[in-house]
């Protein structure tokens, strides 16, 4: 197996970036550059292939576990590729992410939506409602969570946020508010009147659709 230096420079990753810029590389090779090296027998240009064929980069969260299983992508390596791919996805999610109903909401908690554990998200919205940050609140226990207003609106305040909405997924797969999400619900909406920050909305969400809580009537 050749090493990247005994390929023609033309074709190595980084000087073909460099002389004909990043649009004419394929995924393999725009990932070799970043993993940088490869193993014993391996060059990094295979081992980007490897990786490719076997972990799904278009997902919302990168399973770091799931790299480090490939023989050759080590924590370092894994740290590297999950970090890259974390600064695009939230450079995408806000450029122009504005929050207009409850289904532009969908593309902030689709790595939710299939969680075993309910997780808890707040989405932070600025004046022209869009999206300030993203950020996972708790991680329950299957079906039972304890969510309490400030935990919720802790970040929201440092970043300024004029609004939020909050989603959490049911594990269960119902599209039912329990009373349990209608009484945090109202906790927050009233939570979010006293500090002028107001709750705009509260999703469901599973495998199968979601389920907006204003639309539904409870707020």
């Amino acid at each position: 197996m050749k090493v990247i230096k005994d390929l023609p420079e033309f074709d190595r990753p980084r000087e073909k970036l460099l002389s004909k810029g990043p649009m004419a590389l394929s995924d393999s090779e725009l990932l070799a550059i970043l993993i940088g090296s490869g193993m014993k027998g391996t060059n990094a240009l295979s081992l980007a292939t490897k990786i490719l064929r076997k972990v799904d980069l278009r997902s919302d969260k990168l399973d770091v576990d799931s790299l480090e299983e490939i023989p050759g992508v080590g924590p370092a390596k894994a740290a590297r590729i999950a970090a890259a791919f974390e600064l695009v996805r939230r450079h995408l999610q806000r450029e122009g992410a504005r929050v207009r109903e409850a289904k532009d909401v969908l593309p902030f908690v689709q790595q939710i939506r299939e969680k075993h554990q309910e997780y808890f998200v707040c989405l932070s919205l600025n004046g022209a409602n869009e999206v300030i940050e993203n950020r996972v609140v708790t991680v329950g226990l299957l079906d039972s969570n304890q969510v309490h207003p400030r935990e919720v609106y802790a970040d929201p305040l440092t970043d300024r946020a004029a609004s939020i909405i909050v989603a959490h997924n049911h594990p269960s797969g119902t599209l039912e508010a329990s009373p349990e999400d209608i009484a945090l619900t109202d906790r927050l909406v009233r939570a979010g009147k006293l500090l002028g920050i107001p709750l705009l909305d509260h999703i469901i969400v599973t495998k199968r659709g979601y389920l907006s809580l204003k639309q539904a009537g409870y707020l």
